[in-house]
């Protein structure tokens, strides 16, 4: 059966999109597939936690989108996402309702990974949202300094000014923190 116009166009965007019925993915299109590493088809069926690094990630940010999009109809954040391989990505998210009444019952998501960009949320220097994304993904200063091409000296500082902006005392608190600041 030939899909429609709309089908079409949604299956061939260049924007990363899902189409979500109480937080389990009804529909993805070819782009979110690429940009979370899964073969077409399938995320569908499942709940969109498959996405996100941690169980407390996936309620936290959940509860504040749920209330955005109760209040304004639509959500924006940026955020730490996991894809298939268990890479922690930063992402910008922005989703829309189509149940106003009931936020999650229908909605429609889009992803975009951000390569270079620093957090809206903390304020973060060019380099150490290089470092945070590697610290994430469970790399060591001497990997990260290597990966880089700079010296795990000069990441021990940035990881050390990480942990300051976001009080945390070890590399664990670290990365917990960041997962859920978005």
């Amino acid at each position: 059966m030939p899909q429609s116009l709309q089908e079409t166009a949604f299956e061939a965007s260049p924007v990363a999109q899902m189409v979500l019925a109480h937080r389990s993915i009804r529909t993805a299109n070819r782009a979110a597939h690429v940009l979370f590493g899964y073969a077409e088809g399938e995320m569908v069926g499942q709940s969109i936690r498959l996405l996100y690094p941690t169980t407390g990630d996936f309620s936290d940010i959940g509860a504040r989108a749920e209330a955005g999009l109760a209040a304004a109809g639509s959500y924006e954040d940026q955020r730490f996402m996991r894809q298939a391989d268990g890479t922690i990505c930063w992402m910008r998210a922005r989703g829309v309702t189509l149940t106003p009444e009931v936020p999650f019952d229908l909605t429609v998501w889009a992803f975009e990974l951000i390569a270079d960009k620093p957090s809206r949320s903390i304020d973060l220097t060019d380099r150490e949202q290089e470092i945070a994304r590697e610290v994430v993904n469970g790399r060591t200063c001497k990997e990260i300094g290597l990966s880089l091409g700079i010296s795990h000296r000069t990441v021990e500082v940035h990881r050390a000014r990480l942990m300051k902006k976001l009080g945390a005392r070890n590399t664990a608190e670290l990365v917990s923190r960041f997962i859920v600041v978005g």
